[in-house]
């Protein structure tokens, strides 16, 4: 597989997420809800009603699945250690049918491993990064290039992968920032947005990486494609998501595809939504096109356990656009 260009790639860090159901717990909100807080009761022992534990996931492990589930040629760059959980993660990924050679495999190093608290539909992650060593392998020349979360020691990695971009400006890249990147700043990881395609992140998120209390999502995507990116995507949770071509100067809104049932675990839907829409342009399709996609895969998503068991093949995914009801569709908004 490696002797062939690949559709998409997905660089970042991976880990195993075990999902504790909770049961016993409250949360504690202000009057806006967007500050709220899960609470247990201090020194006492608290009941949990079981545990899932899902191997191979984060931002872009979650991105390579998706690509692959949707019928690309999908590879995974990442660090995994030379434990058991670090095999689990490699059967996993072979089993979705992703390229697994460029994961490399650290004696005396850990997989990362995340306390995921389930209450409710939401959930609480406890993570952990490991600092791993990282380098950059030889990709080839895949179409596109999916960027995603990665450790505070990954700075210099950040930097041969833009190295890279610079001797294969044929790659596109789509950049899904995490929190360390986030962390790092927009001026250390300038040339990187220089060189992105297609970024996305969610509406807070965007104020973060700008310092800006701007509530427009128009606002923050034309702010956000003066730091370089062609294409920037905004979602908002629940209320749709917003795409911007900083080229053309168009922009659009497009609503959530309809749960058949109310969500049952949120682990994932941000993943599934750009990762898909990514995917979709790997394919050839417009903007458009891929915001009619990219939400159907996020509520599939959430109506299992982790953020790969919902991801859909291309036809099922297109089955669910065939049933879509007549105002599921992008609306311009400039």
């Amino acid at each position: 597989m490696f002797n062939k260009n690949f559709d998409f790639v997905a660089i970042g860090d991976t880990t195993i997420d075990a999902f504790i159901r909770i049961k016993e717990a409250s949360v504690n909100c202000d009057i806006r809800r967007d500050n709220c807080k899960i609470c247990f009761d201090f020194g006492n022992k608290i009941p949990y009603e079981s545990v899932t534990v899902v191997p191979a996931v984060g931002n872009s492990a979650n991105a390579a699945v998706a690509a692959a589930r949707l019928g690309l040629k999908s590879g995974f760059v990442g660090n995994i250690g030379a434990d058991e959980n670090g095999k689990d993660c490699l059967r996993a990924l072979k089993k979705n049918n992703v390229y697994t050679g460029f994961v490399k495999s650290h004696k005396e190093k850990n997989t990362n491993y995340h306390y995921v608290l389930w209450y409710e539909d939401e959930r609480t992650i406890l993570i952990k990064h490991e600092e791993f060593p990282y380098s950059f392998p030889h990709i080839g020349s895949p179409k596109w290039i999916y960027l995603s979360s990665l450790s505070e020691n990954s700075l210099s990695f950040h930097q041969e992968i833009e190295n890279y971009l610079e001797y294969h400006p044929e790659i596109n890249l789509a950049f899904q920032p995490g929190t360390f990147q986030m962390k790092l700043g927009k001026e250390k990881l300038a040339g990187l947005y220089r060189k992105t395609k297609v970024f996305i992140c969610n509406l807070q998120e965007a104020q973060r990486i700008l310092g800006s209390k701007e509530e427009k999502a128009l606002d923050l995507m034309r702010m956000l494609s003066l730091l370089g990116p062609k294409v920037v995507v905004v979602t908002d949770g629940p209320k749709g998501a917003y795409a911007y071509d900083s080229e053309s100067e168009a922009a659009w809104f497009m609503p959530v595809y309809p749960d058949p049932n109310p969500p049952f675990e949120r682990t994932g839907a941000g993943d599934a939504f750009s990762s898909t829409f990514v995917a979709a342009l790997a394919m050839g399709k417009t903007i458009e096109d891929a915001l009619l996609m990219a939400p159907v895969n996020s509520m599939s998503v959430v109506q299992k356990i982790g953020a790969q068991e919902g991801l859909l093949t291309l036809s099922e995914l297109e089955d669910y656009l065939n049933q879509a009801p007549e105002d599921y569709r992008p609306r311009r908004i400039n």
